[in-house]
């Protein structure tokens, strides 16, 4: 039994400690900060299988003082979003909903759950983002928790490897709510991102000039 655990664990560990680590540069993080004025909140964006019902991947929002993307062991990426370990800068509405239409496909929907908060416990989570460093994969819902450790209001978040644990816990916090967002892309969402730019770049084109 003990072999048994420890190769069941093993691929998790190794996974954690494969993380590849980012750190973009103090002048591009400071640019791209972006604050939406709303009252504070955090948001979980989990990754669901719309014909299995399985959780693929988890990821907080968190509007404070700025909005950011806490997006562990993700693969979304924008050349115009700046990224330290898992943590995106510049979380736009625009970005926002690039980063739920590259999620989104005819295999997988997204559920986003928001929940208000206070400006210190914004500000505390996306601290302890910041303070995480690079996620492995397979660890996307254990590192949310991770940086929830210790928030006032999040202590019903349990410590899981699953993504819709994590989920379910979140739909029982005060004031939360949902909205789930469907795509019929294909399964294979290898060109979103390159159609994210080829819409973004006119607009950038023009304030430039």
């Amino acid at each position: 039994m003990r072999r048994l655990l420890i190769c069941l664990v093993l691929p998790f560990l190794l996974a954690a400690c494969g993380a590849e680590p980012i750190w973009a540069p103090d002048e591009a993080v400071k640019k791209a900060a972006y604050s939406t004025g709303a009252p504070p909140s955090v948001t979980l964006f989990t990754v669901i299988g719309t014909s299995s019902g399985q959780g693929g991947h988890s990821a907080l929002m968190i509007d404070g003082v700025q909005r950011v993307m806490w997006d562990p062991a993700g693969s979304w990426y924008h050349p115009w979003v700046p990224e330290r370990n898992d943590v995106h800068y510049g979380i736009t509405d625009r970005m926002k909903t690039f980063y739920i239409d590259y999620h989104a496909r005819e295999t997988w929907y997204v559920r986003e759950q928001t929940v208000p908060v206070t400006l210190a416990a914004a500000e505390q989570i996306r601290a302890q983002a910041e303070a995480h460093g690079a996620v492995g994969k397979m660890m996307c819902a254990n590192s949310v928790v991770d940086v929830l450790r210790g928030v006032p209001g999040f202590e019903s978040i349990p410590r899981t490897l699953s993504p819709l644990r994590v989920s379910a816990a979140w739909a029982k916090l005060p004031g939360a709510t949902l909205s789930d967002h469907y795509d019929g892309d294909p399964a294979d969402n290898s060109g979103v991102l390159m159609i994210q730019q080829e819409r973004i770049q006119p607009a950038f084109d023009a304030n430039r000039n």
